[in-house]
């Protein structure tokens, strides 16, 4: 397979994860999200949840199984984030490695392909989901406004080097 096509997502959201609606999953079959956490839950900087992002987990829960999958290390962050959310997590997980992914989609006991990895990084999130055969999801970054501009530097360069390898990265559909 390309690289182009390992970092193509099946959905460009074009907008953050609270934007990601019951009715684009069940357009797309999906029955289980993996949910990356740092920028795509939360702001790197923060370690808590808004109102509004457990207000979007209350309203997916009846729709899919959740479980956050991160690369970061830190156990109190992790799990301080999880447990207000009440989900299921895994942390250290090495994106692109697919090891922990898979290992979150046999806990949710779902075909892999009705599994969706959604995150807001081309080189981990969406890499890792496509490596594992999942329909992969970009969202855009929840970043603290404070450190926008050394963040959306790496951002923009993983989106122009996947241009040059062949990835679409314009949203595709937009939420209702």
């Amino acid at each position: 397979m390309s690289w182009g096509k390992l970092l193509q997502p099946d959905l460009v959201l074009g907008d953050s994860i609270l934007h990601l609606t019951p009715a684009l999953l069940v357009h797309h079959n999906l029955k289980g999200l993996v949910l990356d956490v740092d920028e795509t839950l939360v702001p790197f900087s923060m370690a808590q949840t808004s109102p509004e992002l457990r207000q979007w987990v209350e309203q997916i829960r009846p729709e899919v199984a959740l479980w956050l999958v991160s690369n970061n290390l830190s156990q109190y962050r992790i799990s301080r984030i999880a447990e207000s959310l009440d989900l299921p997590y895994i942390l250290g997980a090495r994106k692109p490695s697919r090891r922990k992914l898979r290992q979150a989609v046999t806990a949710m006991n779902i075909p892999v392909e009705q599994v969706a990895m959604v995150g807001d990084r081309l080189f981990t999130d969406v890499l890792a989901g496509n490596r594992l055969g999942m329909f992969t999801i970009l969202v855009e970054p929840m970043v603290d406004p404070t450190q926008l501009d050394r963040r959306s530097r790496w951002r923009d360069l993983e989106v122009w080097i996947s241009r040059q390898l062949g990835a679409q990265l314009t949203p595709r559909e937009r939420s209702s």
